[in-house]
């Protein structure tokens, strides 16, 4: 099935714009910053924490300790994806028991992400509470799930997609819309 771009949802200054405001709204809800984490779900994830962790450090003056987590063998949907899947290595170097955690991820939808995320997180500690920040919460959840902080909501069919870039991945930051096209 082909993918038609429908529109552009988010252009490289309304995503900075976006970041800015979440971890504006992530040190109000944390005022004891100093037992705060973030942690990047791979792929996408990990550039947009590392800029949350940029903006905080900006706000606060406090380097946030941030994490890399790959959930591919925690996914539901392992045995029907590709035969050999892409495995990375979740680089989570301090200790997270106890900790305030802020997953953060690039597009909300089913919540199977997530939910995977959360079973390899605690492989590495119980922390004391875990947030979820994302840029685009799209809708249609499968498992009760809620992000904390959210970019932006953008109320789509299934038949469309939205394609995260970020430029430390694909060379250029925007959000699209994308429609699936039969072939």
């Amino acid at each position: 099935m082909a993918l038609k771009e429908k529109a552009k949802i988010m252009t490289a200054e309304k995503m900075a714009r976006t970041l800015r405001r979440i971890a504006h709204e992530i040190v109000e809800k944390n005022s004891d910053i100093e037992n705060l984490v973030l942690v990047g779900i791979r792929r996408r994830g990990v550039p947009l924490a590392e800029r949350l962790a940029e903006h905080i450090r900006l706000i606060e003056g406090v380097q946030i300790p941030l994490g890399m987590l790959d959930i591919t063998m925690y996914r539901d949907d392992l045995e029907t994806k590709s035969c050999n899947p892409e495995i990375n290595k979740s680089e989570i170097n301090f200790s997270i028991e106890g900790k305030r955690v802020v997953l953060v991820d690039d597009v909300l939808y089913t919540g199977r992400t997530v939910r995977a995320a959360l079973d390899a997180l605690i492989d590495f500690g119980r922390p004391s509470a875990v947030q979820l920040a994302v840029l685009i919460d799209r809708g249609h959840r499968e498992i009760p799930i809620r992000a904390d902080y959210v970019g932006k909501n953008v109320p789509t069919s299934r038949n469309e997609v939205i394609s995260v870039k970020v430029k430390e991945i694909d060379g250029v930051d925007e959000v699209i819309i994308k429609e699936k096209i039969p072939d």
